[in-house]
Formats: structure tokens, C-alpha cells, sequence
């Protein structure tokens, strides 16, 4: 198809990275002749000369070498933005609706709040970026008040006294921070660092260590060649340190050396902006902008009807298999490796490791691109790639190795988004070549024939609550008229843990008089987990199955205890035209206990407690205070919190379809998080998640002795136990009205 006209003629990102260079360069060139020819000079004896001392031949050297340098740089970014062209649509457009938001996340971003999730990390930054802003507006106000003509200059007097402080204040700072960086990564050497330190850092912080002292160092004796006036006093590293040199012969002589040594610091960090890591500079605010998206926090990306398409391939094994934004998120990294201390698949040992997701997919942008540019992180010469494929640099076993847990995207400073590149690589293995652990064949040949992982009969998933007295099953061809309908999912219908989970449920909702039903053997897997290994075709089979018999029906809102089936049945299904209102049980008895159609007058429960967060329910969808505060509803509980909780908590080792792979290599993930949990000295474990019901209950196991009496289970039934407990003290008390 030819192009359209609009087509055509749209700009394109390059481009205008290109064009704001050769302005920014023009400008530059302008701004040197205007001076040159005006020769404007204030009146003010409470100033500076700008390029005083500076021989005519250096001044002009300086007006051509820093636009050609600025055109360089230019040029070389550009030709990095057009590999992220090279990316499928995504609609991140700007829109009346998300400006706020971007804007929001944007200054998220440049104001440091992001990276002051690690304070120590974040208070470095900030001591960099922020005087290195002011530093550059230092020198871009000190060439504006150089075009001005005398009537017009503001640099001067009590204005130039404050700008001489400001100038000397955020050197320091400056030169703090880059000393702390040093001093972090060569000397303290953390291991998510100490792992990943090349070359090119000691160029970035030499580079820019040398800016800061050369500019004290040039201004030092600048002050000492005019005499060191009294007003220069403001610059209070300048004056005391000219001081020490105002008596050498060659006093004028160092200033000039100073000055181009300054100069060329400066030169160097332009050259190295575009080709080291330090580009994140730009790319990195660049992708906190684009943050925002349609779909929400916990859904995948859609995929279109496989029983229909024309599509030939599908998920992601080259670049132009990833979005432009993807492609964005590559170059935006800024090699910090939070993402890698947060995962739980390589803190276990596993072969994972997130960051180097995103800097082998930027090896092979950066390599197969025209024309090929610098690699995210400088590679050592051995590593080369020959192919426009990721699987060149990325193995299987780490994408098969994620939990899906979303860790690695919630602590990123810079908003990557790097679950959604291993799930579309999982995608590709798994529809394109088949190639996925072999345990995962019997859950997609069970969930394909039984319609559960579990291989399980469907016609028995309604058995368990024939012990539970007045629960309604519906058939898929009914109107259904309750109020709720009960989504159990397929643990709490199959697993004799889980089980009790969903009578526990169905207790406190007839307690608090909810209407509500179940499918029975006509509920189907949500298709979570073969979503979530990569069998779109599965899911799409059980998902279209579940929307019609829950449209047919006319549901509108649904209770599920599991997180899973939530964020597929409330963030996923809506791309299949099923639209429902889906609550968690949690949030569920939340709203009970506070409207008080659940009694909690007597539930008590005199022991320490700690919950685990579910990933699906707190880094997926932001649930973090619903369970806390339904334990914190119970009376005599102390409540503890394990070290990894909230948004840093730690996965339970079975989300992205783990529950039904083999873990034989390093630390088993439920290991080690039940390890975590026994320490608190909790006598019992709270879990949101059948999941990580079933993982903690066999972590806690394998970590505790029989001694310990750690009791692991649902908040449903730990509630249900403490009400039952209160009501059975009264029964036993006929004259005590309340404990």
C-alpha cells in the first residue's frame, strides 16, 4: 500500500532530535558572531568579563568546536531514536485525560521521588543532577547577560553576588555527589553495582568529577588575575583558594590552562552523553512521561482473536516484535540493578536476572540497527550478535524462571516496564516454538480437556460446598438474580488447603446475609496461568467460555478470593468484552466489617500475626491495606511486619504459571519467604492468595519445627476462627455478654 501524504510527511522522532540540535548548534554560532561584532560591555565595576583573559584565537576556537560537538551529539542521538521506530504501534498519546498523569510521572521522575525509594541512592542523584542543572544555568545566564547590550545587563551588583554564591554552592554539592558515587561504586561496591561496573564509569564520573574541579580551579584564578576584588567574596571557594595563588608570575597563564581544561571536561561529557550510559540523562524523563497507558497496572497486552487473525507470528523474539515504548525502555535504563536485588527467582539463584533482560534486548537493538549503535552497557569483545533475534542473548531458562511477581517494575526509578518484555518473549517460545518446561504440558492439556490445571473432573468443583449449608449453584442458561456471584477459582475448588478457604468464605458472607451463588462445574479456569506462561491460545479458549456464560447469564459484580482470577476477571477480560464488577475478598470483608453487617464484636484472637502480600493483589492492583486492615478488625492480635512488605514484598515463588513448573535449582522461592516470615515470631501466617496459601503452608513446614506451631492460612479463615472462637467463649459464659 503507498503511503498516504500525512504518512509521509509526518516528522519523525529522529528527526526532531536531530533538528533541536542543529538549532541548539546554530544558536551557538549565532550567539559567538553577535558577540564578537557588538563587543557589548557593562558599566558595572561589580561584575566579570565574560572570556576574560581569553585570547581571541581560543574564543573563536570555542564558538566552532562546541556547535560541531553539539551537532555530534545531535547526530548520534538521533540515530539511536531510530531503532526505537523501528517498534510496533502503542498508543501513548497525550490526551486531555492522561496530561495530568504524564505530567505527574514526569515530575515524579526529574524531582528524584523515584529514586529516593533508596535513600542513600536517591540523596547521590540529587547531589548531582540538581547542581549540575543549576551549574548549566549558571553558564547559560552568564552567555545571555554576555549578548545583552549595556543598557540591558542584569549581572551585576547584589545580583551577581548572589549569582557568584549560587555558582560556588552547587559546585560543591556537585563535586559531593560525584565523590559519593566514586566512593560507592569503587569503595563501599554494593553488589548490584560492584556486578555490573565497566569501564565507561570511570570515564562518566572522571568526566564529570573533572567538570566540578576544574571549574573551581579556573575560577580561582580568574578572581586572582583581576586582583580579587571584594565583591568576589560571594564565590566562597574562588576567593579563599586565589588567595594562595595571586603572587605567582603565571597566574594569568594557569587561568587560561584552567579555563580549556574546564572547556574540553565539558567537551568530553557532550561526546560521551549519546554513547554511554549517561544518555539516560534524556531517556529516562522521556519514559517517566510516557508512563501512563491504557490498559491497567495488571493486564497484559492484548492480542488479537487467534482463531481469527492473519497474524503469522506472535509474542516477541526480534525488535521489531517489541512496541516503540519497549524499545524506548531500553535505551532509558539506567544500569542501577534494583530491578535484579528485588527479584526472587535470582536472589534464589535462579538464572534471571531483570536488568540483564533489558541490557541483552538493547544489545541486539543496538547491534542490528542501521546504522548500529553503542550497546546499553559497554559488552566485552567476545559477546557479539550475529542475528535480529533476542533469544542471541537470552536463554529460555531466564524467562522461564520469573514469577511474574512485578517487583522488578515497581522498584524501577525509571518506570521500565520489563514483566511485559519477558511475558511476550514467553509468548513467542511457547506458541511459536513450543518450547517451554515440560511440566507446563500437562496444565495446558488439562486446562484445554477439564478446563483446570489441575486435571481435575469440572463436574466435581461445586463438591466442597455441600459442607456448607444454602449455597445456590446456578446453571450458565439462568437469569442470575443474586447479588454476587462467587468466582472460586480452581484452587479454592480443587485443593483440600483451598478448600477450606472457600468455606470459610461462604460462611462469613451468609454471616453478613450477602446474596450470592456459585457456577459449580460449569465455572472454568480464568486462564491465568496459560496467559501468563504464554499460551494466549488456552486462555483465549477458557476466557471467551467464561465471558459467555457470565453474559449470557447477566452478571455484573464478582466476590474471588483468589488474586489471580482477579486481575484476569477485572483487568483482562474487559479486552473480551467482559465487563464486571470484581471485588476480592479482602476488600470484601473490608466493607462488611466497616458497614458492620459482619459482627466482629467477639472476634479475637490473642497471638502475633503477619501477612504475606499476594503480588497479584499488591504490586498488580495497589491492594495492600484491605487485608491489614481486616486483621487489624480482630481483637488481641499483635500485628508484625515481615522485612520485605507492601510494594517490597516478597513473591511466594508460584505466580507466572511457577505453581506448575519444577523448582530444582538453587533455593526454592517459598523457602526462603517462609523463612522470612517464621522470623518474625508470628504465631501465625496470614495469605490473601491460594497460591500463597499453599507455598507458605509447606515453606513454613520445611523452615519451623512441629514445636513452633505456626499456623498458616487464609484471613478468611483466620476471621471465621476468631469469630467462632468468641461466639464458643460466650456459649461457655452464659453471664459474660463480651470478652
Amino acid at each position: 500500500m503507498e503511503p498516504t501524504v500525512e504518512t509521509s510527511r509526518r516528522i519523525k522522532p529522529h528527526q526532531l532530535a536531530l533538528g533541536l540540535g542543529v538549532l541548539i548548534a546554530a544558536v551557538t554560532v549565532i550567539s559567538g558572531i553577535a558577540a564578537t561584532y557588538f563587543q557589548f560591555h557593562g558599566d558595572s565595576e561589580i561584575t566579570r568579563e565574560v572570556f576574560g583573559n581569553i585570547p581571541s584565537p581560543i574564543k573563536a576556537a570555542f564558538y566552532m568546536i562546541v556547535p560541531i560537538t553539539l551537532l555530534y551529539g545531535a547526530v548520534a542521538f538521533s540515530q539511536r531514536m531510530k531503532n526505537w521506530e523501528r517498534g510496533a504501534p502503542e498508543n501513548r498519546r497525550t490526551t486531555k485525560k492522561n496530561v495530568g498523569q504524564r505530567l505527574k510521572d514526569f515530575r515524579a521522575g526529574v524531582y528524584m521521588q523515584t529514586l529516593l525509594r533508596d535513600p542513600a541512592a536517591g540523596v547521590m542523584h540529587s547531589l548531582m543532577y540538581f547542581p549540575f542543572l543549576v551549574l548549566l544555568a549558571v553558564t547559560t545566564v552568564l552567555e545571555v547577560n554576555h549578548q545583552l547590550p549595556d543598557e540591558a545587563k542584569f549581572l551585576h551588583g547584589d545580583i551577581y553576588r548572589a549569582y557568584s554564591f549560587v555558582g560556588d554552592a552547587a559546585g560543591v554539592l556537585f563535586l559531593i555527589g560525584v565523590g559519593w558515587a566514586i566512593v560507592r561504586r569503587y569503595v563501599q561496591r554494593p553488589y548490584r553495582i560492584r556486578m555490573k561496573t565497566k569501564a565507561e564509569y570511570a570515564v562518566i564520573l572522571g568526566t564529570l568529577f573533572a567538570i566540578g574541579v576544574t571549574g573551581f580551579l579556573a575560577e580561582m584564578f580568574r578572581i586572582a588575575v583581576d586582583g580579587r576584588p571584594d565583591f568576589e567574596k560571594w564565590s566562597f571557594v574562588g576567593y579563599p583558594l586565589s588567595g594562595l595563588v595571586e603572587n605567582l608570575d603565571t597566574v594569568a597563564g594557569w587561568h587560561q590552562a584552567m579555563w580549556i581544561l574546564h572547556v574540553i571536561s565539558f567537551l568530553v561529557f557532550l561526546v560521551i552523553l549519546p554513547v554511554t550510559m549517561l544518555r539516560h540523562m534524556f531517556t529516562s524523563p522521556i519514559n517517566m512521561y510516557l508512563r501512563d497507558r491504557e490498559r491497567p497496572k495488571g493486564a497484559m497486552k492484548a492480542m488479537p482473536n487467534l482463531m481469527e487473525t492473519e497474524l503469522e507470528s506472535f509474542g516477541a523474539s526480534t525488535v521489531e516484535d517489541f512496541t516503540w515504548k519497549q524499545l524506548v525502555d531500553l535505551d532509558a535504563c539506567t544500569m542501577c540493578g534494583r530491578c535484579t536485588s528485588v527479584c526472587p527467582a535470582h536472589a534464589t539463584g535462579k538464572p534471571l536476572d531483570p536488568r540483564e533482560i533489558v541490557l541483552k534486548s538493547g544489545e541486539v537493538m543496538a547491534a542490528t540497527g542501521t546504522p548500529q549503535v553503542s550497546p546499553p552497557l559497554g559488552t566485552v569483545p567476545d559477546i557479539t550478535v550475529s542475528a535480529n533475534s533476542f533469544f542471541e542473548r537470552i536463554t529460555p531458562e531466564e524467562i522461564w524462571a520469573c514469577t511474574s511477581c512485578k517487583a522488578c517494575d515497581e522498584i524501577c526509578p525509571v518506570n521500565i516496564e520489563i514483566l511485559d518484555k519477558i511475558l511476550d518473549m514467553r509468548r513467542y517460545l511457547s506458541l511459536m516454538e513450543s518450547n517451554f518446561p515440560t511440566e507446563l504440558g500437562g496444565a495446558y492439556m488439562n486446562m484445554e480437556n477439564q478446563g483446570n490445571p489441575w486435571g481435575m473432573s469440572n463436574a466435581t468443583r461445586g463438591d466442597w460446598s455441600k459442607k456448607v449449608e444454602g449455597i445456590e449453584i446456578v446453571e450458565p442458561g439462568d437469569a442470575f438474580d443474586h447479588e454476587y456471584l462467587y468466582w472460586v477459582g480452581c484452587a479454592g475448588s480443587f485443593d483440600d488447603k483451598n478448600q477450606k478457604v472457600s468455606e470459610a468464605m461462604a460462611k462469613l458472607m451468609r454471616r453478613a446475609g450477602l446474596d450470592f451463588a456459585i457456577l459449580g462445574a460449569n465455572e472454568m479456569c480464568t486462564g491465568d496461568p496459560a496467559r501468563r506462561s504464554g499460551n494466549e491460545y488456552i486462555y483465549q479458549m477458557l476466557a471467551m467460555q467464561n465471558i459467555e456464560t457470565l453474559n449470557t447469564m447477566g452478571v455484573k459484580k464478582i466476590v474471588t478470593q483468589c488474586p489471580h482470577c482477579f486481575n484476569t476477571l477485572g483487568n483482562e477480560y474487559p479486552q473480551l468484552d467482559g465487563h464486571y464488577e470484581v471485588i476480592h475478598h479482602t476488600q470484601l470483608l473490608e466493607n462488611l466489617i466497616a458497614e458492620g453487617k459482619l459482627d466482629m464484636s467477639r472476634a479475637r484472637l490473642d497471638e502475633r500475626i503477619v501477612y504475606h502480600d499476594s503480588c497479584y493483589l499488591g504490586r498488580h492492583n495497589d491492594i495492600y491495606m484491605s487485608p491489614r486492615k481486616v486483621i487489624g478488625s480482630l481483637g488481641g492480635v499483635e500485628i508484625v511486619e515481615a522485612p520485605r512488605n507492601g510494594t517490597k514484598g516478597m513473591c511466594c515463588g508460584a505466580g507466572g504459571a511457577r505453581m506448575w513448573m519444577e523448582e530444582s535449582i538453587g533455593t526454592k522461592v517459598n523457602d526462603e519467604r517462609s523463612r522470612e516470615l517464621v522470623a518474625t515470631g508470628a504465631d501465625r501466617i496470614a495469605t490473601a492468595c491460594p497460591f500463597c496459601y499453599v507455598m507458605m503452608d509447606d515453606g513454613v513446614k520445611a523452615a519451623s519445627t512441629e514445636d513452633d506451631g505456626i499456623k498458616v492460612a487464609d484471613i478468611s479463615m483466620h476471621v471465621l476462627e476468631a469469630i467462632e472462637a468468641g461466639e464458643a467463649r460466650d456459649a461457655t459464659s452464659p453471664l459474660t455478654m463480651t470478652d
